[in-house]
This record gives C-alpha cells, sequence and structure tokens, in this order.
C-alpha cells in the first residue's frame, strides 16, 4: 500500500471519528487515542501496527456503538408490537361499549314509551286513583322495583359512557406513544446504518494482507483479555452444572454457529446477539426479554463464579452485547455485523454481570 494509501487510512480514521460524533446528537464518545499520520512521500509501505491498532480501536467503538443503537431498536419494535395490541384490545371494549350503550338507551326508550302510553302519569298517581287496596299494596311493591331498576339503568348508561370516553382517552394515548415509537425506532435504525456504514468504509480502506493482520490483532486483544480474567483464578470457582432447560439452551444457541450476524433479527437463519440468546431460551421453554440491556434489566443477577451453561454474561458498561455461558470458560454469541455466530472466551470482552433466564 502506497505512503498516499497510509496517510487515506489516517485521515479516514479522524474523519469518521468526527462524523460519528456529530452525527448523534446528545450522546458523548470518548476521543480515540490520537492516530499516527505517517508521511504522503509517494512509495509503497503497509500500515504500521499502530495504524491498525487504531483502526482496531475504532472499529471496536463503531460496532459497539451500533450493538447499542440495535438494542434501542429492538426495544422500540416490542414496545410497538404491545402497544399495537393495547389499540387493538381498546378498539375492542369501544365497540362492546358502544353496543352494550345502544341497548341501554333502547331499554330506557321502551321505558319512556310505556309511561307515555299511561298518559304521562307516574306509576304513584294510579295507585292512588285506585279503589282496590289489595291492587295498592301489590302495585307499591312494582312500583319501587320499577324505580330501582330505573336508578340502575340510568347508572349503567352513565358508566358506559364514561368507560368509553376513558377508552378513547387510553387509545389516543396509545397512539401518540406508538408514534414516539416509530420516531424512537427509525432513529435507531439512521443510527446503526451510520456506524455499520462508516466501518465498512474503514475497512475497505485495507489491502487484504492488512485486513488479515487487523485480524489478528483483533484476535490479541480477545486473547488478551481473556487470559487476564483466567489469571484471576475465576474458573476455579466456576463449577455450576447445567440444569435440563439450560443444556436445551446451549444446544439450540451452539447449533446456530456459523450464521451470520444480522442487527435485528431473531433467526432461524440471522441473529443479533440477543436475539440469539431469547430464542435459545424460548427453544428451551421459557421466554425472556428480547434485548440484551432488558436482559440485564429484569432477569435475575448472580455472581460470576456461581454461573452455569445456559446463564447469559452481559457485556460492556450499557449492556450492549451479550452472549450464553457455554461452559470451561467459553461462550456462544453473535458478534458484530460482518461475523458469525461462534464460541469465544467468556472474558475476552469486559463483563457487566451475569443473569440467570430460569428460577432454581
Amino acid at each position: 500500500m502506497t505512503r498516499g494509501k497510509r496517510g487515506l487510512i489516517a485521515a479516514a480514521v479522524t474523519v469518521v471519528c468526527a462524523v460519528t460524533v456529530l452525527a448523534a446528537p446528545g450522546a458523548a464518545f470518548a476521543a480515540p487515542a490520537p492516530t499516527p499520520t505517517p508521511s504522503s512521500t509517494p512509495g509503497s509501505a503497509p500500515a504500521t501496527n499502530e495504524e491498525l491498532e487504531a483502526v482496531r480501536k475504532r472499529l471496536d467503538t463503531l460496532y459497539r456503538e451500533a450493538a447499542s443503537a440495535t438494542d434501542a431498536y429492538n426495544a422500540a419494535e416490542e414496545k410497538a408490537e404491545q402497544q399495537s395490541a393495547e389499540i387493538v384490545a381498546l378498539a375492542k371494549r369501544i365497540v362492546e361499549g358502544q353496543e352494550r350503550l345502544d341497548e341501554l338507551k333502547k331499554r330506557a326508550g321502551a321505558a319512556a314509551a310505556a309511561q307515555y302510553r299511561t298518559g304521562g302519569l307516574p306509576p304513584e298517581a294510579h295507585l292512588m286513583l285506585s279503589d282496590d287496596p289489595g291492587e295498592f299494596l301489590d302495585g307499591t311493591g312494582r312500583v319501587l322495583q320499577g324505580e330501582r331498576a330505573t336508578k340502575h339503568l340510568l347508572q349503567e348508561m352513565t358508566r358506559t359512557q364514561q368507560d368509553l370516553q376513558q377508552y378513547a382517552k387510553d387509545a389516543s394515548a396509545q397512539w401518540q406513544k406508538l408514534e414516539a415509537g416509530r420516531k424512537a425506532k427509525s432513529a435507531a435504525q439512521k443510527k446503526i446504518e451510520q456506524r455499520i456504514e462508516a466501518a465498512e468504509k474503514l475497512e475497505s480502506q485495507l489491502e487484504k494482507e492488512e485486513k488479515e493482520r487487523l485480524a489478528k490483532l483483533e484476535e490479541e486483544a480477545a486473547y488478551q483479555a481473556q487470559t487476564a480474567w483466567l489469571d484471576t483464578g475465576v474458573l476455579d470457582e466456576i463449577d455450576g452444572t447445567a440444569t435440563e432447560q439450560g443444556r436445551k439452551a446451549v444446544e439450540f444457541a451452539t447449533e446456530q454457529i456459523g450464521k451470520p450476524y444480522e442487527w435485528g433479527a431473531e433467526g432461524p437463519k440471522t441473529y443479533d446477539c440477543s436475539g440469539l440468546t431469547s430464542q435459545a431460551w424460548a427453544a428451551a421453554g421459557s421466554a425472556i426479554p428480547r434485548t440484551s440491556q432488558e436482559q440485564w434489566k429484569q432477569l435475575k443477577r448472580i455472581d460470576v463464579k456461581d454461573m452455569r451453561p445456559g446463564d447469559l454474561i452481559i457485556y460492556f458498561g450499557d449492556a450492549s452485547h451479550v452472549g450464553m455461558y457455554v461452559g470451561e470458560g467459553a461462550m456462544v454469541h453473535a458478534p458484530r455485523p460482518g461475523r458469525t455466530i461462534t464460541i469465544a472466551g467468556a472474558g475476552s470482552m469486559p463483563i457487566l454481570g451475569v443473569v440467570r433466564p430460569q428460577a432454581g
């Protein structure tokens, strides 16, 4: 690769950093370490290790931001499905309430018509005009019953009208939430696409040999992190045995090895990280939250030393990545765009914590 191209790589890293920050208002990202800027003198020379390391770190940041945005996208999609279902349920209640109100109005109309047929006199007046004491006493009971029925009818009409007003108000609120969710989903999708596009553009500046060296740098970084994690002696403490459900979840997840990562995907041909773990546990008979962030929030947290195969390892401070522990210090996960589902060291990335999808 020419020195001019080496300069292009360095410039690309700098420009992508600037574009990434400007494209995400309200989000602050740590500035990357200064990237060496080689001389632009014509000539041929491969990118230095320092340049490739800068590229590696920038790619890692971009893909992590894409992963975080993917969680936001998946969460917005899940909420939209729930809100749509609530709107449908409210619409059904409105229809049923209107039908009930129509029925009550008919009954009220029938009662008014009956009163008209009696000359408009109230039942009490007719009783007072009766000469038969027995008829008077029997009629008094019927009048009281009729008054109670009429009062109940009016109360029920009032309650039904109030219910209809509340259902309409709730439906309007759900529509507003649905619209807000649509905008959040659209913004998340835009961010995902921007980050992935920036990462792919950065990688496209590399020659084949440089991409191979970059891959080795990625492997070396993961190896060093895993080694440091194992050096703590944590594996000596981890001896949990998988439950039957955990075993099924691990079996499902490992059967997907080799399938491509795709953001927002839940299988069967492609997955993102939380799509893989949620579907694995669904196959094992347990429904768990769709996103890694909600998995971290909602599932039972346990100490790393207590984890067993099937437990989920949540990574990074924002819980933007998740893998499934399979035992022997390893986990299975869907890494990022351009990669396939694979086995990796459980400590190859910064661990936020461990959660357990099932009780017991």
